[in-house]
């Protein structure tokens, strides 16, 4: 029985309600009554479950799916402004014993360069980082208790935080690692971690089953509850994702919305962030042979309908995507995005022999990060480099509270100018630092209480005489 509350997968995402959702949508995509009357409480701003939304990404009406796409829009801006957070990833190890069929990683692939950084390694990694401007990274590993066990996670992230090179610094580490015992959560949370980032990668148990043959993450149900562990060992910011194109993208949205449904009515917190990659190609891994690929129109539906349904959440597209489609999605919901991402272990100090490929796929987008910088500012966004809320113990339901009331932004948004001068003063070329400039001039005016205007302004003359890390 489908139970949102129960701790049991198969129980809070629920194969037959799922299919009977399907069914309800494929039925109703045509009734213009229920569509406005779902349009209308998507207004509402407190969102859509799994059920309602469903229907209007099953409803093909171009009038109806204008006015979702402007909706989503305007609710991405009631939520997080103009604001697009800036991270990257970094791989420390791609060892891995899982056998996951759409991974150049699986344990059967014996051409692929394994490698594992040392402490050493690392450091270097993350100046090369800092150099560019970074200052909150996403952690990845493969999955692999014997080079990649826990502690080695714990000193790597030790190792992060301790670096501070010129004016660099890395502020916030986000953990996308293996799901993991509740203990092993607490560790990562005394630690300092930000964000546990974990995609589920389909929802649907048959499929999830015949795509990880082998390995501990074959585990369905041990993988599907970890954000319930997670949270029961501390974490309150979790992020949660699947791989479009493994299994039917319907099917999908409905049970990534279920997920969402479920944390909130267990915990009383959603997830903070959710992540919609597409698959790639990568090393031996051919994306034409998994027949669930989605267009980009589909795509941007996704990202759209993700925003109304889950107005609080933070919406991530990664450099899997090229410059063109994130131009797309950006206005439907996105409120991260990685830049000039390496996904190989190593990446950022020098760039791979071919014949030394550790990649876990192919980056489309691969930009530096001042002309991901540059091309936002253009567009009429404020790239961010803010990590207050996490390091303000803004976080879990109190970061919620703020931001489903939309009061967040009375920090972020000054947040934004602040740690974007911080860029501009250290990293920036001169045409960025020139637009960059304008760009801060002209939103500092928009802030609507004058003390917190008047502080920003403050510390960000500050900034120019060379102080750092100001937040409210």
């Amino acid at each position: 029985m489908y139970d949102a509350k129960s701790l049991k997968a198969e129980e809070f995402i629920n194969h037959e309600e799922i299919e009977e959702t399907l069914a309800y949508a494929d039925a109703n995509k045509n009734n213009v009554e229920l569509i406005d009357s779902l349009i209308e409480k998507a207004k509402l701003r407190k969102g859509l479950n799994h059920r309602e939304a469903s229907v209007l990404l099953a409803c093909e009406m171009p009038d109806k799916l204008a006015e979702i796409y402007e909706l989503a829009e305007q609710i991405k801006k009631d939520f997080y402004g103009n604001r697009i957070v800036l991270f990257a990833p970094l791989y420390l190890s791609n060892y891995c014993i899982n056998g996951c069929v759409y991974c150049p990683y699986h344990g059967k692939n014996k051409h692929i360069a394994r490698k594992k950084l040392t402490q050493d390694e690392v450091r270097k990694e993350v100046i090369a980082l800092q150099d560019m401007g970074h200052k909150r990274l996403a952690i990845e590993a493969g999955e692999d208790p014997q080079n990649n066990p826990i502690e080695y996670i714990l000193e790597c992230i030790k190792t992060i935080y301790s670096i501070k090179h010129k004016n660099g610094a890395i502020r916030r580490v986000n953990v996308n690692i293996a799901a993991t015992t509740v203990e092993n959560y607490r560790k990562l949370k005394e630690a300092g971690i930000g964000t546990y980032i974990l995609f589920q990668e389909t929802y649907h148990k048959e499929s999830y089953e015949k795509l990880h043959p082998t390995g501990p993450k074959h585990d369905y149900a041990y993988h599907t509850e970890a954000m319930d562990r997670a949270m029961e060992g501390g974490i309150d910011d979790v992020g949660l994702g699947v791989l479009f194109g493994l299994e039917l993208y319907r099917y999908e949205f409905a049970g990534i919305l279920m997920h969402a449904e479920h944390l909130e009515a267990v915990h009383g917190v959603g997830p903070h962030t959710i992540s919609v990659p597409r698959i790639k190609h990568a090393d031996d891994i051919d994306p034409s042979a998994f027949d669930n690929s989605i267009s980009d129109e589909i795509f941007a539906k996704i990202c759209a309908l993700i925003r109304i349904s889950v107005p609080y959440t933070g919406m991530i597209i990664s450099t899997r995507e090229s410059q063109q489609v994130r131009e797309k999605v950006l206005p439907l919901g996105v409120s991260q995005i990685s830049g000039a991402s390496r996904t190989s272990v190593g990446g950022y100090c020098e760039p791979e022999a071919e014949d030394d490929n550790s990649e876990q796929f192919d980056v489309s987008d691969k930009r530096t990060l001042d002309e991901v910088v540059n091309w936002l500012m253009k567009l009429g966004y404020i790239p961010s480099f803010c990590t207050a809320c996490y390091r303000e113990g803004r976080t879990g339901d109190r970061f919620m509270s703020l931001c489903k009331s939309r009061q967040i932004l009375n920090c972020c948004h000054p947040n934004a100018l602040m740690t974007l001068k911080e860029y501009l003063e250290d990293y920036a070329s001169p045409e960025t630092k020139e637009i960059g400039m304008k760009l801060i001039e002209k939103e500092l005016e928009t802030i609507p209480n004058e003390k917190v205007k008047k502080i920003a302004y403050e510390h960000i003359h500050d900034i120019a005489d060379g102080k750092r890390d100001f937040r409210f």
